[in-house]
Parts: structure tokens; C-alpha cells; sequence
């Protein structure tokens, strides 16, 4: 890229990330096995790479912590406001499409 220093990119993919993540908070009737069955990933799996980035800078970070940074509240407050009970056909749907990690 041209005029874009590492900061910089750095600086704007984080924007980014936090604009999904806001965007996903926004869009809490847009339930995880949704997500996973569209496009092979979720609010989890956001949590998990945001735990894995603090674990790569030495920062121990517990799944709960990088959960309630993606969700903007503990993931068990989180389910009981916003998760439904998943239908046969988006569970059949997970499983045809499951990633290997999941």
C-alpha cells in the first residue's frame, strides 16, 4: 500500500474491529450458530482471537475477559438476554459446515 505506514494500517484495522464489534452488539438478534453458519465465524470465535492476540503479547487473558469484550457484558448476561434455542435445521446446517476448531 502507498502513503499507509504499519501505524497507520495498524490504527485503521483496529477501527475496523471495533466498528464490527459495535455492529455485532447492535445486532444481537443475529444469533452465534447464525454467524457460524453464514460465515464460519461468531462473537466466540472474535473472543478467542482476541485472546489469542493478548496470549502472542504475553498478556494473560481468561475466556470470560475476552468474551465481555466482545459481547460489552459478561457472556452469561448476554445469553439470557439474547439467545434463543437454536432450530433443528441451524444445528443440521452447523454440523454440514462445522470449521475443524469448533
Amino acid at each position: 500500500m502507498t502513503g499507509i505506514d504499519e501505524a497507520q494500517q495498524r490504527d485503521f484495522e483496529a477501527a475496523a474491529f471495533r466498528r464490527l464489534v459495535e455492529h455485532l452488539r447492535e445486532r444481537a438478534d443475529v444469533q452465534n450458530i447464525d454467524l457460524m453458519n453464514l460465515a464460519g465465524f461468531c462473537r466466540n470465535c472474535l473472543s478467542n482471537w482476541v485472546r489469542e492476540a493478548a496470549e502472542g503479547q504475553g498478556v494473560a487473558l481468561s475466556k470470560d475477559q475476552s468474551r465481555q469484550m466482545i459481547y460489552g457484558m459478561p457472556y452469561v448476561e448476554w445469553q439470557q438476554k439474547h439467545q434463543t434455542q437454536a432450530s433443528d435445521a441451524q444445528k443440521a446446517a452447523f454440523e454440514a459446515n462445522r470449521p475443524a476448531d469448533h
